[in-house]
């Protein structure tokens, strides 16, 4: 037996007792009570003294392993994170199947985090959230939505103001709103609207992942939808979704699925200022809604995405596609009523709105809307608001452009062929539309010829010479000046380009081309210097859209651009808006109707910020450059059109004509000009085929730049200018080579100024331009092509091309395409 140590006389020392240390006893040498004899562990011999094969150290691990779930034996040892494999200093080694059980305690703990996170908190917040939501009726909603929305001329006088029909509006009870629109409905918006509890668990889930993929779109019942139209809260704030889908599952356990339903179909936007199904029904078919059909309950609910496309016919077709698609897929619809369904007949918008403004206004309210949506302001929200729109419109401007219109074009009515005219005006400082005229906006002339892409001709030539600047090529510069001759690729034979004015000399310098406007000058520029990508370039620079909707306007590869014809498209508020760039010395500034708007309580929502930036350089300095340069080449123009600046005013501008198919006569005319102070863009046409020609009824003579949009263009300027300040155009250095002999401002007799010492060192002496002959300015077009040609390159146009017949004619160049084969594009 081993004698137990002992301490004071008769008191054994117990296992936490010890002596009291001495230097060579002290436990950190090795001494310790637990590491008195090196061979105590081998025999496992407890501190106890007896060896019972289960030391104290064992016996303290054991018991301890209970407790560590989480404990320090969790913890990597550093001898294992160092790599010895051998657990460390005196422990041994984890065995696998400590390993593992180690990863799972991990993974466990994770999960305990994740579901406290996820699960249990947003429980709880869903709980505490659903007692204190409340969901508003549609009484209620009714009541805040109809509000008046006014709009302002920017002079602050008003303009004239629209009630939405959503303040006549007819709350409907369940039984009144039949179940093939309630049917409609669902196949557009929520098809598990009679299921879901609210909210669509994989319609959230698929808009998360169209969120994280960049798609659109996605995730919101009808119940979430009513929400927040009733609420009018759109944030993109996971705050705002979340009381939406609160809200939502309480209406679903407090109301009937009826219930709901007509709720949501009395207070959801339609589109036409209609608020409510019943409201909508008479704004597009002049019916109650128990008396539509299937067609029409499709097309009023294929609205309720894009209610301010209303009017975009390709639009309403698309989604009434779509819908009735949806209903059979669905078994609302039988397969042979769809196969005999055919669109709705809808009455027309000025029925449809009967206190919205009227005519050449309602145009602008259109344009106006169509702008706050882009900005995030669809019209439904404009009117929830009842915001004031101060708009750019200057109220004295846009009776001159009706007056201006209705005296020139005073006769010209009872044609053959209608004609359509479109006058558009901006100011060059602000980028602000000032006046707009698209037409008399009547029942039987409703469309906005403002807004209507065509072939803009030679007042296309600008963005040329645009492109030429930019290389650092200037007026001085020549090209092929006489009229027949052929450009392509060699060996491949193209149409000759025909002129009326023919240059003075075959190399002819493009100031000179551009005064006549002659068109080999920039055929030759464009398909054996430039080619076509740069010209497009710096049309978009100036101002010109690359789309209008889903059209291009201006396609790759198609060399008509050079005058404005083929694929080339543009409206009259892109060209007064591309030439307010050149007037404002090269300052882009979006042209634009929107001014600003406010609360009713006069708080402002939105301003429309007028900065600009350089457009046709990285400075504004080379910017303005360049514009002067354009300038200086388009004010012997407006003498050489027959045309005047108002007196003691500089101007400077284009004529345009599209030749018609077929035919000698033209189809679109074009006039573009501009001072410091306004841009102005003029248009008279057709909205027909190419084959449509316009003849000016009063003289029976075709009708060109020069003639009615000119005439409109004139008019106008001199009434908007009178008894406004003179303005100059910024004098400017001369780019390149400049032309030996410069014809002087048409209004102004300064000399051009000096050049830079890298440009050409001649003299430009003021010379006066030759006078206009008598013969009428012949439009040009790049209707004649060849009939042969290398297949995948573009022969046609729009509004232009007429399959290889006749040729190119006079010195306003137009419609379809001069090659079947285009030289390639380097």
């Amino acid at each position: 037996m081993v004698e137990q140590p002992t301490g004071m006389i008769g008191q054994r020392l117990g296992p936490t007792d010890r002596e009291p240390e001495l230097l060579t006893h002290h436990e950190h040498n090795g001494t310790g009570p637990n590491d008195r004899f090196d061979d105590r562990y081998d025999s496992r011999v407890d501190n106890d003294g007896y060896d019972d094969g289960y030391g104290y150290d064992d016996w303290h691990s054991g018991e301890q392993a209970r407790f560590n779930e989480f404990g320090a034996d969790d913890q990597d040892d550093p001898a294992d994170a160092a790599g010895d494999g051998k657990g460390g200093k005196n422990k041994p080694p984890l065995t696998p199947a400590q390993r593992k059980k180690r990863r799972w305690r991990r993974v466990r703990r994770t999960l305990y985090v994740l579901v406290g996170l996820f699960v249990v908190l947003p429980a709880l917040a869903f709980t505490i959230m659903y007692f204190f939501v409340d969901v508003p009726t549609p009484e209620e909603v009714a009541a805040q939505q109809n509000q008046v929305v006014t709009f302002n001329y920017a002079d602050g006088s008003e303009m004239g103001k629209v009630a939405p029909q959503g303040g006549n509006r007819q709350i409907m009870k369940p039984n009144e709103i039949p179940d093939v629109v309630k049917h409609a409905v669902y196949a557009a918006e929520d098809s598990s609207f009679e299921t879901n509890p609210g909210f669509d668990i994989m319609g959230i889930l698929g808009a998360v992942k169209n969120q994280l993929t960049g798609g659109t779109g996605g995730g919101s019942t009808i119940s979430q939808q009513y929400i927040k139209k009733a609420t009018e809260n759109e944030d993109a704030t996971i705050t705002r979704k979340a009381t939406e889908l609160v809200k939502a599952f309480k209406m679903n356990n407090e109301q009937s699925k009826s219930d709901i339903i007509t709720a949501y179909l009395n207070t959801i936007y339609f589109g036409r200022g209609a608020y409510g199904v019943q409201t909508a029904s008479q704004a597009y078919f002049g019916k109650n809604v128990q008396d539509i059909g299937p067609s029409e309950a499709a097309l009023l609910a294929g609205m309720i995405q894009g209610p301010g496309k209303s009017e975009n016919m390709e639009y309403a077709n698309r989604r009434w596609t779509y819908v009735m698609d949806q209903m059979v897929q669905n078994n609302w619809l039988a397969k042979a009523d769809r196969a005999a369904a055919q669109f709705p007949a809808m009455i027309s918008a000025e029925d449809a709105k009967p206190q919205s403004m009227k005519g050449p206004n309602a145009q602008i309210q259109k344009r106006i809307l169509a702008e706050l949506e882009a900005q995030g302001y669809p019209e439904e929200k404009v009117q929830a608001g009842g915001y004031v729109i101060q708009t750019t419109i200057d109220p004295k401007a846009q009776q001159l452009a009706v007056e201006t219109v209705d005296e020139v074009m005073k006769g010209q009515d009872g044609q053959k062929v209608d004609l359509k005219e479109a006058l558009v005006a901006v100011d060059p400082k602000t980028g602000g539309i000032v006046a707009y005229y698209g037409g008399p906006n009547t029942k039987e002339d409703a469309r906005d010829g403002a807004n209507t892409p065509r072939s803009p001709g030679s007042s296309y030539k600008p963005f040329d010479l645009v492109a030429l600047l930019q290389r650092g090529k200037g007026l001085g510069e020549t090209y092929e000046g006489m009229a027949g001759k052929r450009f392509g690729p060699p060996g491949f034979q193209t149409q000759p380009i025909n002129n009326v004015d023919n240059c003075d000399s075959p190399k002819c310098t493009v100031a000179e081309g551009m005064e006549k406007s002659v068109n080999s000058v920039f055929v030759d520029m464009v398909v054996n210097d430039l080619k076509v990508p740069a010209v497009i370039d710096a049309a978009q620079a100036a101002g010109i859209p690359e789309k209008h909707g889903n059209v291009p306007s201006m396609v790759q590869g198609d060399y008509n651009v050079a005058i404005g014809g083929g694929q080339t498209s543009v409206t009259t508020e892109d060209m007064a808006g591309a030439y307010a760039t050149f007037a404002a010395d090269g300052m882009r500034r979006q042209q634009h109707f929107v001014a600003k708007v406010t609360k009713p309580d006069g708080e402002v929502v939105l301003e429309t910020p007028t900065e600009a930036k350089p457009a046709f350089s990285d400075t504004p300095e080379q910017s303005k450059q360049i514009a002067g340069n354009v300038t200086r080449s388009l004010q012997p123009v407006i003498t050489h059109s027959k045309l005047r600046c108002a007196n003691g005013h500089e101007c400077a501008g284009k004529t345009g004509t599209q030749q018609a198919d077929d035919s000698k006569d033209n189809n679109q005319a074009w006039m573009a000009g501009y001072t410091p102070s306004i841009s102005v863009a003029s248009w008279v046409g057709t909205y027909g085929g190419p084959k449509e020609v316009i003849r000016d009824k009063k003289t029976g003579k075709s009708i060109y730049g020069s003639g009615l949009p000119a005439q409109l263009w004139q008019k106008f300027m001199d009434g908007y200018l009178k008894g406004k300040p003179n303005e100059k155009f910024a004098d400017v250095k001369m780019i390149g080579k400049a032309p030996a002999k410069e014809a002087p401002p048409s209004s102004s007799q300064r000399p051009p100024p000096s050049s830079t010492p890298n440009q050409s060192s001649e003299t430009s002496t003021p010379e006066t331009s030759t006078p206009e002959t008598s013969t009428p300015e012949t439009s040009t077009s790049e209707t004649g092509r060849p009939t042969t040609g290398l297949p995948g390159w573009p022969i046609g146009g729009n509004n232009g091309g007429n399959n290889g017949n006749g040729g190119n004619r006079g010195n306003e160049s137009g419609g379809g395409a001069f090659f079947s084969r285009p030289p390639d594009d380097n």
